[in-house]
């Protein structure tokens, strides 16, 4: 324990085996403040990750690990902060996290997490260190601030933009964060329409569940791999990550141990058996209404052929079909990425909040 102040302190805080418990005590308590803390900012829990999610997500895997704080005041748990860093690629960056609840900023907390876990950065020798705020649709802030690259911006009284300023960080990109709800049943059929149409007999549309089939699992890994350097990434600094075999199949050991269940859809070249494009869908069974469209990516060898929307509609016509109680899908997408917010435009995805991206170098 570190006092910083009479009125808060911080605690290193270590993930527990089990939710159970005393020994998952914390854990729950964590988990509950961290879900106000998104009610705070959204009011209502589609961005929140359940507690299972939470506790699978953050344990230490051969590639990614991390460090994690509590700040507490008269007992209660106010705020906390993370430091990821990844340990195969990207070696010199640390991902930071840091959020208090509104009626405790101001107090010195979110600047004392920020030092803490900077300095768990530092001693690991990470000098890119990127972070990100949230803000929703209306929210109405005087001013915006741009990007140094990049498109799109956040307004400039937004939560937590002050805060990065001061701290030597600078947005470096913006991502639109969208919703969709499952209503589109005839704008969908003639999209598909299109797109087979465009895609021709020349591609295949294949789809599993959680585990990539065998024989496919190290053109999944190519294809993964791309989604660090085919996207765009505005001013952020990032390095192209090493995928194999041995990594697809490590996260998709995590997302079954987070009780998480992945709708994958890839659009296969018939004449050379190439997998050319996939997307993902995630559900969790703490929020059944609920599903997260995640990666999709089209191999650049294969633009021009109406694959990402073909693969996002058949894993989204799937979705429809296994999954009912799902009444919406959130994403997440670079301001910049303007074919791919097309896509999802078309699809009848539409703007909740933006996402700024910020970085601050150390040396």
């Amino acid at each position: 324990m570190t006092g910083l102040l009479p009125d808060f302190s911080i605690y290193e805080f270590h993930l527990p085996e089990s939710l159970e418990g005393r020994d998952g005590e914390e854990f729950r308590e964590l988990s509950a403040a961290m879900d106000a803390m998104v009610l705070e900012i959204w009011g209502n829990l589609d961005r929140a990750s359940s507690a299972p999610v939470r506790l699978s997500g953050w344990r230490d895997t051969p590639y990614e690990v991390s460090r994690n704080f509590l700040a507490r005041v008269d007992g209660g748990i106010v705020g906390y902060a993370s430091c990821h860093v990844p340990v195969k690629d990207n070696v010199g960056t640390a991902w930071l996290h840091v959020d208090v609840l509104q009626r405790y900023r101001r107090r010195g907390i979110g600047t004392a997490l920020l030092r803490t876990v900077e300095e768990v950065a530092k001693a690991q020798g990470r000098h890119v260190l990127q972070a990100h705020t949230e803000h929703p649709v209306a929210f109405e802030g005087a001013g915006r601030l741009d990007p140094a690259a990049g498109a799109g911006g956040v307004p400039g009284d937004g939560p937590g933009v002050a805060f990065c300023l001061k701290n030597g960080y600078r947005l470096e990109q913006t991502s639109r964060f969208s919703r969709l709800e499952m209503d589109h049943d005839a704008e969908w059929a003639n999209l598909e329409f299109m797109a087979h149409s465009k895609a021709d007999a020349a591609y295949g549309v294949l789809g599993w569940t959680n585990r990539c089939p065998g024989e496919y699992v190290e053109q999944m890994a190519v294809l993964m791999g791309r989604m660090s350097t085919d996207t765009p990434a505005g001013g952020l600094e990032i390095e192209a990550e090493a995928w194999d075999a041995t990594r697809v199949r490590q996260l998709e050991d995590t997302t079954l141990a987070e009780g998480r269940t992945a709708l994958v859809a890839a659009a296969q070249h018939r004449p050379t058996g190439e997998l050319a494009a996939y997307t993902v869908i995630y559900l969790d069974p703490a929020k059944p209404w609920m599903a997260d469209q995640d990666d999709t990516l089209v191999a650049s060898p294969h633009r021009g052929h109406g694959l990402g929307m073909l693969v996002k509609l058949a894993n989204l016509r799937r979705l429809q079909a296994e999954y009912p109680a799902v009444q919406r899908v959130m994403t997440f997408n670079a301001e910049e990425n303007e074919h791919m917010l097309a896509i999802n435009v078309k699809l009848g995805f539409r703007p909740v909040g933006y996402d700024g991206e910020w970085q601050k170098r150390t040396k």
